[in-house]
């Protein structure tokens, strides 16, 4: 045993081995991206079952997506320990409820909801409100997080008060929908994905043979992302400890990104209050990134107000140096979406695979532009978010194909046998001409590259083992590296890595997203979105925004706020936009704050968010024009009625003061006032500009 523990260990650093080798009992690894914090979870279950702490069937690793539990599954598995159970929340409550489930309720088992946008329909019709596909899609994320952080149908209106809730109809009606939603779910004999959660929650406080028969089955737990938690899924998981201590958590609360569906850093950041005696080890070294692309980063999250003790990591890069960051501003977005396609071809050209390279955005509907600038290039892409690899037409007739052929069970190497199987439905020697047949070859040769992988592992993997391993991975969506630049969301690019990572659209407004003006904790979210995207590069990173969203549009956006402070002075970029502003004092560019904002009648400067939103000290003399905040307030409840949302949400109080005293007179005027971004502008600008000329 001395042997292989020397075996699981060899190339892990001093903070890894002490998570590795922390006694059973609670733990608490805080782990800074890149830190390797995937190896050092699979090494410590290795560790613990052969040491005979405990066996693998008595292990359950719970992680938040279902491609981190494939992975992790697949390191175990070389590791030699197959047995660790490793699943995503819900994976490991359906498991548990369909077992206990003729115990708990004795019945037949309910169904899963396929479709819950049809009984959200019903619900919103009930209730009187709109059905459109967009608005029951919006509907139907309040009522998840409502249910993932406890609250009931009819405490939502208060709860979602209190958390400020960007709310797609008035709260009283989404209550409304959420309560006819359950009443039309349980009519049906029907669970969603929470009730998968919450009945295994309840099955194990309210019976206790259950949880007396599960928790000898399970003796250790180890939970991934530990800051993505929910109130829902801190229940469950304390339903599966009961009295007991034996917990390995990992975490990171800089990458706290999902608060909007119920996430919470909370019981990260108090584990050690829980569990006064838990070891607590923390992971630095960063061994993905060059040391260029840390200190980006280190400086994009220590500007970060209030940063919780817990959460202050300080990533050490330990690569060797690399290219620097770069930063480039373009008059619009077609003209950026050029630009980041034309540099993706230089770095494709010059040897980094189509598949290292990915481009990032803060909503999906950007994509758009970067598509055709890169088809008009003919460089490969694949759009993450969109059709999953295993639905794909081409997937499912190749998997057909080789299911054929496993029955024959064809002698040969792995590869080989997959690749001849792969003939007859497309996988031709030489990949063809650009477009849709190419993407398709593409996919068609990664099923190949995943027959290497599996046989690297296991030498004597056969087509049936190989097949079944197809079998768990579109079960787990966990597909094999596809060719081709990743277009994806910053929310969608958590957990994964490339070479090269091109930033874009970065102007306020889109990032940080506009609704998250006046809100602090939204507004440090959006910070800690631009951390994970910068962390996702090993070595090339690239920051870009344009001034207009179409070519030939006034250019009116601002860059991010959060790059003020990481633009080198020197750098051609940051002395344009010395030009368009009155510079910055070095320590507010160091904390990268907003720039210093002046009062429009004494001169002197502005401290206080009232007196940046009106422009004005405090005591300064005010020039509101009454009878113009009134028509703007009559304006903003007509429109947040006819939108059905809250009246905040269109402007502030705030913003319609600060706009009835400086009364602009044209959309640059109007833009230039704390709390109007790009988006309100677009959406309303014209129509305030009007109330204001009138």
């Amino acid at each position: 045993m001395a042997g292989a523990d020397t075996d699981l260990i060899a190339g892990l650093d001093p903070d890894q081995l002490a998570a590795v080798r922390a006694p059973r009992g609670p733990v608490c690894v805080l782990a800074g991206a890149g830190t390797g914090k995937t190896r050092t979870i699979v090494s410590r279950i290795a560790h613990l079952i052969g040491s005979g702490h405990v066996s693998a069937g008595q292990v359950l690793a719970v992680t938040f997506t279902a491609r981190a539990a494939g992975e992790m599954r697949t390191r175990l598995r070389a590791m030699g320990v197959p047995g660790a159970q490793a699943r995503t929340f819900h994976s490991a409550a359906l498991r548990q409820l369909r077992y206990f489930w003729p115990r708990v309720v004795g019945d037949a088992q309910w169904d899963l909801v396929e479709t819950k946008l049809k009984l959200v329909g019903q619900a919103a019709h009930r209730a009187g409100t709109g059905t459109e596909r967009e608005a029951l899609r919006d509907l139907a994320s309040e009522i998840e997080w409502a249910k993932a952080s406890l609250i009931a149908p009819e405490d939502y209106p208060a709860a979602a008060a209190r958390a400020r809730r960007d709310t797609p109809a008035a709260p009283e009606l989404v209550a409304k929908v959420y309560a006819g939603y359950e009443a039309l779910k349980n009519a049906a004999r029907q669970l969603d994905f929470d009730d998968l959660l919450l009945h295994t929650a309840a099955a194990l406080e309210e019976h206790s043979e259950v949880a007396e028969e599960f928790r000898d089955r399970y003796r250790s737990f180890v939970v991934d992302e530990y800051q993505d938690v929910t109130p829902l899924q801190q229940r469950v998981l304390d339903a599966w400890l009961g009295r007991r201590d034996d917990l390995t958590v990992v975490g990171d609360a800089n990458q706290t990104i999902y608060s909007f569906a119920g996430a919470s850093p909370r019981p990260l950041l108090d584990f050690t209050r829980r569990f006064p005696e838990a070891a607590v080890i923390r992971l630095e070294r960063d061994y993905r990134s060059t040391p260029e692309v840390v200190s980006l980063a280190n400086r994009v999250i220590s500007a970060a107000r209030d940063r919780p003790a817990g959460s202050r990591l300080r990533l050490i890069g330990q690569r060797p140096a690399g290219p620097e960051p770069r930063f480039a501003e373009y008059d619009d977005e077609p003209a950026e979406a050029t630009a980041v396609a034309a540099r993706v071809k230089e770095l494709v050209e010059a040897g980094t695979p189509l598949s290292e390279i990915a481009v990032l955005y803060r909503v999906n509907a950007q994509s758009e532009v970067y598509e055709q600038a890169l088809t008009e290039l003919e460089i490969p892409y694949l759009v993450r978010g969109g059709e999953r690899f295993f639905a794909r037409q081409e997937i499912r007739q190749a998997v057909a194909a080789l299911r054929t052929a496993a029955i024959n069970a064809p002698e040969g190497d792995l590869p080989t046998v997959v690749r001849a199987a792969l003939g007859p439905v497309g996988l031709t020697e030489e990949p063809p001409a650009g477009g849709s047949a190419r993407e398709r070859w593409g996919s068609l040769l990664a099923l190949v590259e995943l027959a290497e992988e599996l046989a690297a592992a296991l030498p004597d993997a056969d087509l049936p083992r190989y097949v079944a391993e197809l079998d768990q991975r579109a079960q787990a969506q966990h597909p094999p590296t596809v060719e081709g630049v990743t277009l994806a969301s910053l929310h969608a690019a958590k957990g994964l890595e490339w070479d090269a990572v091109f930033l874009v659209g970065l102007v306020d407004g889109t990032l940080p997203i506009q609704h998250a003006d006046g809100d602090d904790a939204a507004i440090e979210e959006e910070r800690r979105l631009l951390y994970v995207g910068v962390t996702r590069a090993r070595e090339h990173l690239s920051l870009s925004w344009a001034l207009a969203r179409t070519e030939g549009g006034k250019r009116y956006r601002r860059r991010s706020r959060f790059l003020y402070g990481l633009i080198p002075e020197n750098h051609p970029v940051a002395r344009v936009a010395a030009s368009r502003q009155r510079e910055m004092p070095k320590q507010a560019m160091a904390r990268g704050m907003n720039p210093v904002r002046y009062c429009r009648v004494c001169g002197d400067k502005l401290v206080g968010t009232m007196p940046v939103k009106l422009g004005r000290c405090e005591d300064c003399p005010s020039d509101l024009d009454e009878g113009l905040l009134e028509k703007l307030r009559e304006w903003r409840m007509e429109r947040s009625r006819g939108l059905r949302v809250p009246a905040y949400v269109i402007f502030t109080d705030a913003t319609l003061l600060a706009i009835a005293e400086q009364r602009p007179a044209d959309r640059a005027a109007l833009v230039a006032i704390s709390g109007v971004g790009a988006s309100k502008l677009d959406r309303f600008g014209a129509e305030v500009l009007a109330i204001v000329a009138a």
